[in-house]
């Protein structure tokens, strides 16, 4: 046997020759190998295990074996007893040597810039790549022989072990360092951030450190904590926006800024405050303290945005809606938003798009990422105001569209918001007119045995968002309102559904005791309007990419999570396009949210996105009136949705003028 052995690596092919004897962690260093490993190969985390491949390997002229290793070591047989026994085939890499040529397969939980493989195929993979790093050092002791600060000798030892040159560290890690480094024995383990500046330290060997990803929204607030080292989400927890009381929408709030002063520091203490309870509650989830949290990533529209940074919103209330800034938030102190964590914690906050396009919205395109597909992508974003991205990686545009809050059950007579009790799913029989429909909290439908029994505790309430739409397109489909929204009075003579309402008719959808929930033509028009304004948007984005039709629409957030695509398509909310692509991203927004958290890649790659997306201001463009007028017809005045009538046939327009004409609509030829 040669002095010297082959060493190769998988799957990134490097490989070398070193003499016998050589750690495994060392020659992978040598050449560039990327292996985890936080206590610098002291055998203490065990994140740097590597599996020994068995066999010829002529590709690679070597036969590799088990023998070509040292046998296991007293510091593996120490992290064993500490730990559980290895995986068959496993070695630490820090304390098993090179005895002979060796094919050396390091596994994906043990590369630092792991792959986190996302649920949905269309999605590129995570590249893990946190911008906070765990580094276990042994600081050399004092000595009066050769003078150095523990600051400096902390450096000294980071750079000999790691290569970390040129750190700066934050005064508060100065207060924090003596006491650390004489209780851990001068073995501490350092935290830094971005290769550049040391943020933490802790006495001995800290082996997880955490970090939060929050979307506050203007309804609730989300969030994942993840362990930094690993990518995985170990607790999720929402609270609702305590900001409510001061105005259910976002301009109610920012009026509430101008009539009232101080009103926007109010609101910035009363966020802070719900964020601190929520950090507790992730914490005690996951059984971590909260100053093992070392960043939080935020997202948010314009207007949370800025109360959250305390920065006034009252710009945004009114034309031309300049943003304070729509570069990043990075950089902060957690204490500098009041944020109970590590004291000397980061916080980064994705860039705003326009006045009314936030970071949610780039949260929504960094989960997407529309900017590296061929395909014509819609990314819609329902709320009080509905955010809309269109593009490809040519061209991104983005829109917010006035939709209002009817979407979420306010301004429709019977409306709530999604809770128990309230209705989620309706169908309605064209020929009898009688409803049947689905409550939150319970899996039957109201003309299944044990249905008043399952929902007994809870009632029937109201109705919410998915269910507003599916009543309003059954409501078409079945031919009580025609295309343009009007409900057909005439049927009141043939079923009792169909009721006066003033000078108006209702649908009855719930009659029970002293419970009646009607569906009035006022509760139409609504939804016609909210409807209309989120349609023309998208109509306006597509006239000024240049394009006739999508490819795929993503739907985000908690309304995309729950409408029928079949019912919003049928209603006119998203344009035409195969229904297989059509669907929901879920909270995709917090997605990119967390995506920003583990890799510091990721973000710089949506801070260029984002400059790079073209904002078009709704309100100024001529077209858009036109637009909305057409989009108030059921689904359109104009547009043909061929992909839509392939599954379901659409009612033959009929007279408006005349609210006893009527014709009947078929049904979906799809199972109900």
């Amino acid at each position: 046997m040669s002095q010297d052995a082959l060493v190769v690596f998988t799957p990134s092919g490097r490989r070398g020759r070193f003499p016998l004897g050589t750690p495994v962690l060392q020659a992978a260093r040598a050449l560039g190998v990327d292996i985890d490993s936080v206590c610098g190969g002291r055998g203490l985390c065990g994140r740097c295990q590597v599996v020994v491949a068995e066999g010829d390997f002529p590709k690679h002229g070597v036969h590799s074996c088990q023998e070509h290793l040292s046998e296991h070591s007293e510091t593996e047989h120490a992290w064993e007893k500490e730990n559980g026994s290895l995986k068959s085939g496993r070695r630490l890499s820090c304390s098993t040597q090179v005895l002979g040529d060796v094919v050396i397969d390091v596994p994906p939980e043990s590369q630092v810039h792991r792959q986190i493989v996302r649920k949905r195929a269309e999605v590129l993979d995570l590249e893990l790549d946190p911008i906070v790093r765990l580094h276990y050092v042994e600081v050399q002791e004092p000595d009066l022989h050769f003078p150095a600060s523990d600051l400096r000798r902390l450096k000294d030892a980071l750079d000999f072990d790691w290569r970390l040159t040129g750190l700066e560290a934050d005064i508060r890690v100065i207060q924090e360092l003596q006491g650390a480094l004489r209780r851990g024995e001068w073995k501490v383990t350092v935290a830094v951030y971005d290769n550049a500046r040391i943020v933490a330290v802790w006495p001995g060997f800290q082996e997880k450190v955490y970090g939060m990803a929050v979307d506050v929204g203007s309804t609730t607030i989300a969030a994942h904590l993840c362990d930094l080292q690993t990518g995985k989400v170990v607790a999720s927890a929402g609270r609702m926006n305590p900001q409510i009381r001061f105005g259910e929408d976002l301009m109610s709030r920012v009026s509430y800024v101008m009539m009232n002063p101080g009103g926007d520091t109010e609101m910035t203490a009363v966020v802070r405050e719900a964020l601190n309870e929520l950090t507790l509650d992730l914490a005690e989830e996951a059984g971590v303290g909260v100053t093992e949290i070392v960043e939080a990533v935020f997202v948010a529209n314009p207007i949370m945005h800025h109360l959250l940074f305390g920065i006034n919103p009252v710009e945004l209330g009114g034309a031309p809606f300049a943003l304070a800034t729509d570069e990043p938030v990075a950089g902060l102190w957690a204490t500098e938003i009041d944020l109970r964590i590590h004291p000397n914690a980061r916080i980064y906050a994705l860039p705003c798009i326009a006045g009314h396009v936030g970071a949610d919205t780039a949260g929504v395109i960094l989960s997407e990422t529309p900017y590296y597909n061929e395909e014509v992508t819609l990314l819609v974003d329902v709320g009080t105001n509905a955010e809309i991205v269109l593009g490809n990686r040519l061209r991104l545009l983005a829109a917010s569209s006035p939709t209002g809050p009817a979407f979420e059950g306010a301004q429709i007579s019977c409306g709530q918001r999604a809770a128990p009790g309230a209705i989620e799913r309706v169908r309605i029989d064209p020929k009898t007119l009688e409803p049947r429909f689905k409550v939150i909290g319970c899996e039957l439908w109201s003309d299944e045995p044990g249905f008043a029994e399952e929902t007994a505790s809870t009632g029937i309430t109201g109705i919410c968002g998915s269910g507003i739409i599916e009543v309003i397109a059954e409501m078409y489909l079945s031919g009580v309102i025609n295309q343009d929204g009007l409900i057909n009075g005439s049927l009141e003579q043939s079923s009792p559904r169909i009721q006066a309402n003033g000078r108006t008719f209702a649908y009855t959808l719930v009659s029970a005791g002293d419970r009646i929930l009607q569906i009035t033509q006022n509760d139409v028009r609504a939804i016609q309007l909210a409807k209309a304004a989120l349609y023309a948007g998208v109509r306006l984005l597509m006239d000024k990419l240049g394009v006739d039709r999508v490819d795929r629409i993503g739907l985000a957030g908690a309304f995309g999570s729950h409408i029928d695509v079949t019912y919003a398509m049928i209603l006119g909310l998203i344009p035409d396009c195969p229904l297989e692509r059509v669907g929901s991203i879920g909270n995709a927004a917090g997605t990119g949210a967390r995506i920003a958290l583990l890799s510091r890649s990721r973000r710089a790659e949506i801070e260029d996105a984002v400059r790079k997306v073209e904002k078009i201001e709704t309100a100024v463009e001529p077209s858009f009136q036109q637009y909305f007028v057409d989009a108030m017809a059921i689904p359109h005045k104009h547009d043909p949705f061929p992909n839509l009538r392939e599954t379901v046939t659409l009612p033959e327009p009929v007279i408006s003028e005349d609210s006893g004409a009527r014709t009947r609509g078929r049904r979906m030829r799809s199972a109900r």
